[in-house]
């Protein structure tokens, strides 16, 4: 059996340290033409209650790296987690 290599990023905070995140996931919304990511702390351990962070993001041109936008808009957010609890409620089924 081998082991799906996840996508990590880093993430800097307000304090500008960096933080290993990996990615559950991306999705795209056509209405606003907005892409967005989730990610979830590298570091987290199996046993605890997993934290996920998404944000609003924008591929660089001629760059491998991704510009991240907190979500700030109510809409916006319930949006964000009405397709993560999709993606959540889909994953337990499986």
């Amino acid at each position: 059996m081998a082991l799906e290599e996840k996508e990590r990023i880093i993430i800097p905070d307000e304090n500008g340290e960096e933080h290993l995140f990996e990615v559950l996931f991306t999705f795209d919304v056509d209405q606003t033409q907005e892409s967005y990511v989730a990610v979830v702390p590298a570091e987290q351990k199996e046993d605890e209650e997993v934290e996920v962070f998404a944000f609003r993001y924008e591929e660089k041109e001629n760059d491998d790296d991704l510009a991240l936008y907190h979500i700030e808009s109510d809409d916006e957010w319930d949006m964000v987690e009405e397709v993560l609890n999709t993606v959540a409620d889909n994953d337990l089924t499986e």
